[in-house]
C-alpha cells in the first residue's frame, strides 16, 4: 500500500496506475486536511470568501445568502458538468482523480474529509468518472473535467464500472459508498484546478518514456543492419558536446549494441589500406537518420525530464483558489488554477514525440528503399519483387500519421481565447495541449510498430539473427511471436495494431 503524503511524484503514478497499487493517505495529511476544513469554517462566518459566499467568475460580485451558501456548491458542479467529444480513457481519468487528491491532501483547500475518503475508494475501486475531453481552456484550472468528478462524487452522473458505463447512484449502491455532502466549498475546491491535465500529462510522460526507449532501440538496430561505423555514438564524440541528452543517449547506443557483431570500427576500414581507392563503394558516412541519433534524441531525453520535473512540481502544489493557510490564519485569493507551466510542457513534449514520430519515419523510409541501403529489395519484400508488395502497403499509414503529428504540434499554448465575459481574459488551454499531446504520442506508437515490424523483416532477410546484439534478438524475438516472416502478402492492420498495443503495454519488455 503507498500512503500519500504530498509528495507524488512518476514513479508512484506508474505504481497506481499500471500496477494496480492500492492507496491510502497519510495520517498527517489527514490531519492538514481537518484543520483546513476547521479554519475555513471558522474563518469564513462574517467574511467575504470567494466561492463560499460569493458568485463564481464575473459573477462574483454578488453575495450569497447563508441558506444558500450550499446549493451554490452543487449548482456549480451541475452547471459545469458540460464536456463533449470523445471519453477520456479510464487511465488518464485515474491519474487526474489521483493529482487531484493528491492536492486536496495538502491541506490548503478547507475540504472535509469525506472528500478524500470518498476519492480514495473510488481510485481503489477503479470506479471510474465519465469524463470527456473537450471543455477546458485550462484558465480557472479544468472546470468542466474536473467537474464531471465532483458529479460522480455527489452520486450523480456516470462511472465505468467493471468494464460498463452505468449510473453513479446503482454502483455506489453496489458497492455500499455514500455520496459527499457539500458543506463549505467542496465543488469549487474540487474543481477549480489543474489537476485534469497534468493527470493527462503525466501518463503522456510514462508513454513517452517507453517511447523514447523503443527510438534508442530501433536506432541501434537500423545501425546494425547497415553495419555503420560506431564512432559516432562513441563517448569521445559526444562527451564533445555539453548536452546531457545527447551524451546519455550515446550511452544508451553503446550499452544496447556492445555485444553485436555488426557494428564496425573505422580505423580497421578507412584508416588504412585505401591508398589506391577513388570511390569508396560503402558510405564514408551514413545518412543523418542514423548517425545523428544522439543529436536528435537528446533534446527529447531533456524536455521529457523537464516536462517530469514541472508535472511533479504541479501535482504536488496547491493549485485551486482561494488558498487556506491555516499556519498564517489567513485566505490568499489568486489564480494557481492557471494551467500555463502544464501547458508549455505539453507543448514541447508533442513536439518532441513527433520529432521521435519522423525519425521513425525517415528510418523506415532508408530500410525501404533500396536505392538507399543497397543491401534489402525494395519495400524489404521477401516475396517476388512486382507480383508481392512486402511493406509497401503501410508505409502509407506510417507517412500519414507522422504528417497528422507535424500538424498537431502547431501549439496551444500562445492560443488563448478569452471567454466567462471576458473574467478569464488569458487562458492556458494546458487541458487541450495534454489532450492533443495524448493523441501525437499515440500515433507515434504507431509509426514505431511499423518502422519495428520493418527492421525484423529486414533481419530475416538478411539472416543476421546471430550477429545482431542481444538486446536486438531479444526485440525480434518479441515481434516474431506476434508477427511471423512472411513471404506472401498479408492483412497488415491486424499486425500493425497487436505490435501497437504490445508497445504501448508496460507488462512487456522489449526495449
Amino acid at each position: 500500500m503507498l500512503k500519500l503524503n504530498g509528495n507524488l511524484g512518476i514513479k508512484e503514478f506508474y505504481e497506481i496506475l499500471f500496477k494496480g497499487q492500492i492507496i491510502d493517505i497519510d495520517e498527517q495529511a489527514y490531519q492538514k486536511i481537518e484543520e483546513s476544513f476547521s479554519f475555513l469554517k471558522d474563518f469564513s462566518e462574517n467574511k467575504t470568501i470567494y466561492g463560499v459566499n460569493t458568485g463564481f467568475g464575473p459573477m462574483a460580485q454578488y453575495k450569497i445568502a447563508d441558506s444558500d451558501r450550499v446549493k451554490l456548491q452543487y449548482n456549480l458542479i451541475r452547471s459545469h458538468a458540460s464536456g463533449t467529444g470523445g471519453i477520456l480513457p479510464a487511465r488518464y481519468v485515474k491519474a487526474a482523480m489521483l493529482a487531484r487528491l493528491n492536492t486536496l491532501s495538502l491541506g490548503n483547500s478547507g475540504v472535509h474529509k469525506s472528500v478524500i475518503e470518498l476519492m480514495k475508494a473510488l481510485i481503489n475501486r477503479d470506479i471510474i468518472p465519465l469524463i470527456y475531453e473537450h471543455g477546458g481552456v485550462g484558465a480557472s484550472g479544468d472546470l468542466v473535467q474536473l467537474a464531471h468528478l465532483a458529479l460522480v462524487l455527489i452520486g450523480e452522473g456516470e462511472v465505468f464500472y467493471k468494464g460498463e458505463l452505468k449510473p453513479t447512484q446503482d454502483v455506489f449502491k453496489t458497492e455500499n459508498l455514500k455520496p459527499i455532502s457539500v458543506v463549505l466549498r467542496e465543488g469549487l475546491a474540487l474543481m477549480n484546478g489543474t489537476s485534469v491535465m497534468t493527470g493527462i500529462g503525466v501518463v503522456n510522460t510514462i508513454n513517452a518514456r517507453r517511447l523514447l526507449n523503443l527510438s534508442v532501440l530501433c536506432a541501434s538496430a537500423i545501425n546494425e543492419i547497415v553495419e555503420t561505423y560506431d564512432d559516432h555514438f562513441s563517448s569521445q564524440l559526444n562527451e564533445a558536446k555539453k548536452h546531457k541528452g545527447q551524451q546519455e543517449i550515446a550511452k544508451q547506443m553503446r550499452a544496447h549494441l556492445s555485444d553485436s557483431k555488426l557494428t564496425r570500427k573505422r580505423e580497421d576500414f578507412l584508416y588504412s589500406k585505401n591508398l589506391d581507392v577513388t570511390v569508396f563503394e560503402d558510405k564514408v558516412q551514413e545518412y543523418y537518420s542514423i548517425r545523428c541519433v544522439p543529436q536528435i534524441l537528446g533534446p527529447v531525453l531533456d524536455t521529457l525530464n523537464n516536462a517530469e520535473n514541472v508535472l511533479v512540481n504541479e501535482v504536488n502544489s496547491a493549485n485551486d483558489n482561494p488558498i487556506i493557510s491555516v499556519e498564517d490564519q489567513q485566505v490568499y485569493h489568486g489564480g494557481n488554477f492557471h494551467g500555463d507551466y502544464v501547458s508549455l510542457e505539453m507543448d514541447k513534449l508533442k513536439l518532441v514525440v513527433t520529432k521521435m514520430s519522423m525519425l521513425a519515419e525517415r528510418q523506415l523510409n532508408y530500410l525501404l528503399n533500396p536505392n538507399l541501403n543497397n543491401i534489402l529489395p525494395a519495400f524489404v519484400n521477401l516475396g517476388i519483387l512486382g507480383l508481392n508488395f512486402g511493406m509497401q502497403g503501410v508505409q502509407f499509414t506510417a507517412t500519414s500519421t507522422t504528417a497528422e503529428n507535424q500538424m498537431l504540434s502547431n501549439p496551444m499554448y500562445v492560443h488563448s481565447i478569452p471567454n466567462n465575459n471576458d473574467n478569464q481574459d488569458v487562458v492556458s488551454m494546458g487541458t487541450n495541449a495534454a489532450v492533443i499531446t495524448k493523441k501525437v504520442v499515440e500515433n507515434a506508437y504507431e509509426v514505431m510498430a511499423i518502422e519495428i515490424i520493418t527492421l525484423i523483416q529486414a533481419i530475416e532477410y538478411l539472416k543476421i539473427q546471430d550477429k545482431v546484439s542481444s538486446k536486438t534478438k531479444r526485440m525480434y524475438d518479441a515481434i516474431r511471436k506476434i508477427v511471423p516472416a512472411f513471404t506472401e502478402d498479408i492483412i497488415m492492420y491486424p499486425y500493425v495494431n497487436e505490435v501497437k498495443a504490445s508497445l504501448m503495454n508496460h507488462e512487456n519488455s522489449i526495449d
